[in-house]
């Protein structure tokens, strides 16, 4: 397996600096027959790294999703594969956010799921950290399943200083599993969350539901 090593930079220039970042780096990188690829010039979006969040009540029998705009979603129509009758970018998503300097995982999932569900992470189990989207950002995503109490989750929340406007569902395990099967969740944390979920469900009820006396 090649590594970090096996990779030359010649140069890496920020050519935009907002909201987001831009770096284009200049590189070349070891091949699978031994050699060198030719030097490649390469534009990596840089949004920092994220953890997400898959909410769920196991006494109760609930998951809690967040519902909010997203403008890359919105930017999707332009292309022929999204039907605006019937799809929205609107998404139905876990929580989620991204890791500030000094923070860890842990620190941020239970932060932002007070921040835009008001709800308390009473327990985390990790699911998996992997790449967004590794063609053409620097993102990673640690992804947890969160236990909490969904009694009274629900409403909209969000900060007002980032332009959030967030609507909280709290819905049954069954339904959730319905959406999944009918292709209701349109973005990778997500899915990845709701599959494993699927697989591991048993086994977290064995775990977090109290034995009967």
């Amino acid at each position: 397996m090649m590594k970090i090593k096996d990779v030359h930079v010649i140069e890496k220039k920020r050519v935009y600096d907002g909201y987001f970042k831009i770096n284009r780096y200049h590189l070349k990188h070891k091949k699978h027959d031994g050699g060198w690829s030719e030097p490649l010039h390469r534009e990596i979006f840089e949004r920092g790294h994220a953890v997400a969040v898959l909410l769920y009540d196991p006494d109760l029998e609930q998951i809690v999703f967040i519902e909010q705009f997203r403008p890359g979603a919105f930017a999707a129509f332009d292309s022929p594969w999204f039907d605006a009758e019937t799809q929205s970018p609107w998404l139905l998503e876990c929580v989620a956010g991204i890791i500030e300097t000094g923070e860890t995982p842990e620190t941020v999932a239970k932060r932002e799921c007070m921040e835009e569900a008001n709800c308390k992470v009473l327990d985390l189990v990790p699911i998996t950290h992997y790449l967004a989207s590794p063609g053409g950002t620097s993102e990673s995503l640690f992804l947890y399943l969160g236990r909490t109490d969904a009694t009274h989750a629900g409403g909209i929340h969000g900060l007002d200083i980032e332009g959030e406007d967030i609507r909280v569902l709290s819905v049954p395990t069954d339904t959730a599993m319905d959406w999944l099967d009918q292709g209701r969740f349109t973005n990778a944390m997500t899915l990845i969350a709701m599959q494993w979920f699927k697989l591991n469900r048993q086994s977290i009820s064995q775990r977090w539901v109290e034995p009967q006396a």
